[in-house]
Formats: structure tokens, C-alpha cells, sequence
């Protein structure tokens, strides 16, 4: 005979699994690089040093 499992568990463990693989895909297909995300954070710094620049005083 085979081994007695719960539905219940079996059903949860496939939607972990489930999730678990949706997450990865999102990660590579919406996630970005460290790299991107230095190169972003640098440009969003230099264009708020040049706003502040360009800003009139009262």
C-alpha cells in the first residue's frame, strides 16, 4: 500500500510551490539589476544637486 497523506497538506504544499515559482519569474522579469539600481540612485542624486542649483533663493 501506499503512504497516507492529507489533501489538505499536499494542497498547500503544490501552492507554495506554486507561488514560489511565480515569484521567481516575476523577479526576472520585473527585477533589476545592482548595477541598474546604482546607476538609477546616482542620476535621481545628480538631478536633485542640479535642481538645487537652479533654485531661486527668497
Amino acid at each position: 500500500m501506499g503512504e497516507i497523506i492529507s489533501l489538505h497538506k499536499r494542497r498547500k504544499q503544490v501552492e507554495r510551490l506554486r507561488e514560489k515559482r511565480q515569484a521567481a519569474e516575476n523577479r526576472r522579469k520585473f527585477g533589476r539589476s545592482k548595477p541598474e539600481r546604482i546607476r538609477e540612485r546616482a542620476e535621481a542624486e545628480r538631478q536633485a544637486r542640479a535642481f538645487e542649483g537652479h533654485r531661486l533663493e527668497k
